[in-house]
C-alpha cells in the first residue's frame, strides 16, 4: 500500500499535472490552464492548506483549507483502487465536518462522496466561465 504524506513544494507540479489531465479527460471543462499556471495556483495556496499526496510519482492529493474545513482538491491519476478512500480517511481524521463543491456532470465523484458520508446542501452556479454547475456537499461525524 502506498503511504500517505503531507505534501512538500517538490510535489506540487505532480499535484498540477493530476488537476490538469483531468480537467482535459473531463470533456465538460473547456478553459484548463496549463501545468505550469496550475502549478503557480497551487504554490499560491501552500502555505495556507494542508495538501496530502500518495505515491511516487505522486498519484493522488488531496488538498484542506483548514480555516474553513473545506476540501479544496481531490484527485486521483487512477480512482478505483481505494486511494481517494484512504486519503479521505485522512482529511476527516480529527475533523467534525467537511464541506466541498463538485460539479454536477461529475456523478463519479458525487457518488464516492456519498458513500463517504456526504450530502448534497446546494446547487451552485459555475465557478469559471464555461463549466458546468456545481453540487455544495457537506460531511459532519
Amino acid at each position: 500500500m502506498t503511504p500517505i504524506r503531507p505534501a512538500t513544494r517538490a510535489d506540487i507540479p505532480a499535484c498540477a499535472r493530476l488537476v490538469h489531465d483531468w480537467e482535459r479527460a473531463t470533456g465538460y471543462i473547456h478553459d484548463t490552464p496549463d501545468p505550469e499556471t496550475l502549478t503557480g495556483y497551487i504554490l499560491e495556496a501552500f502555505p495556507a492548506r494542508e495538501i496530502l499526496v500518495c505515491g511516487d510519482p505522486v498519484s493522488g492529493y488531496l488538498s484542506i483549507d483548514p480555516a474553513e474545513a473545506k476540501l479544496g482538491a481531490l484527485y486521483l491519476a487512477e480512482p478505483g483502487k481505494g486511494t481517494g478512500t484512504r486519503l479521505m480517511d485522512r482529511a476527516k481524521d480529527g475533523r467534525d465536518q467537511l464541506w466541498l463543491t463538485v460539479y454536477v456532470p461529475n456523478i463519479r465523484a458525487i457518488g464516492f462522496y456519498e458513500r463517504e458520508g456526504f450530502t448534497t446542501t446546494a446547487k451552485l452556479p459555475p465557478d469559471r466561465a464555461g463549466a458546468p454547475a456545481m453540487l455544495r456537499m457537506e460531511w459532519q461525524r
